[in-house]
């Protein structure tokens, strides 16, 4: 007797469509601004010396720690909404980039937090508590995420369920997972960001672009988080999947 193909129930197949859409237009204008205001990330990158690219993966990683250990502080300060959280990516963004490089790197710190507090809303507004260990680490993880169905943003489908045994050594070797990806993209920022006053007004709008981007790619994957918990991981995984992968057109 032949096996009945297994049936998506009509929520999943609309929540996923909703996160599909919403990750389109993440990848969309957003990371159109980026680019535009940026460049190509392999010439801007190309424009920084070797020695800074390796300060700025330093620099990024003590960020990373940085945040992670002091997120729960933000707990503490009133939630103003989305427009708050754009708004300080702007000051910080165009603070940093007025006096060209050496305020940029001085600001990327305060913008990596900036933006670790943002996912941590969005973690909050899913019904997780963001100062568990393992949403705590999955938060971090956003930062190393184009798409959650990518295979090597190092952490694969485990996202779906965020039940890790993480201990000290365990989240420094996320951090260094994450560190060389958000590296890349904050060189980038900091390459446009060089020309003094100039690069105030490129790194405010670029600032406000990435919040924007790891904010709603945050929602996304914490949403997907809880659509695993009701239909299971490879379900959810590959609904995602079909709704996001482009059709191929044969001619």
């Amino acid at each position: 007797m032949s096996k009945l193909p297994t049936l998506r129930p009509p929520a999943l197949e609309a929540d996923i469509a909703a996160l599909a859409r919403s990750y389109r237009r993440a990848n969309g204008p957003v990371m159109a601004l980026v680019n535009r205001l940026g460049g190509g990330i392999e010439a801007q990158m190309a424009l920084l010396p070797d020695t800074l690219r390796a300060e700025v993966e330093r620099v990024v990683a003590r960020a990373l720690s940085a945040a992670h250990g002091l997120a729960g502080a933000g707990r503490r300060v009133p939630d103003m909404g989305g427009r708050a959280a754009v708004l300080a990516a702007v000051v910080t963004g165009a603070a940093g980039g007025a006096g060209g490089l050496p305020s940029a790197i001085a600001e990327l710190p305060v913008t990596i937090v900036v933006m670790m507090h943002a996912i941590r809303r969005e973690a909050q507004a899913a019904g997780y508590d963001p100062d568990s260990a393992e949403i705590k680490a999955a938060c971090l993880e956003v930062f190393a995420a184009g798409s959650p169905l990518a295979g090597d943003d190092g952490v694969n489908s485990s996202f779906l369920t965020a039940r890790l045994t993480l201990t000290g050594p365990a989240i420094q070797k996320i951090i260094a997972t994450v560190a060389p990806r958000l590296a890349v993209a904050m060189g980038q920022k900091l390459a446009a960001q060089a020309v003094p006053v100039l690069g105030a007004v490129t790194g405010a709008a670029l600032n406000a672009a990435y919040l924007t981007y790891y904010r709603e790619i945050a929602r996304i994957r914490f949403a997907l988080m809880r659509l695993a918990e009701l239909h299971g991981a490879e379900a959810v995984l590959l609904a995602f999947a079909r709704e996001t992968t482009p059709a191929v057109v044969r001619l």
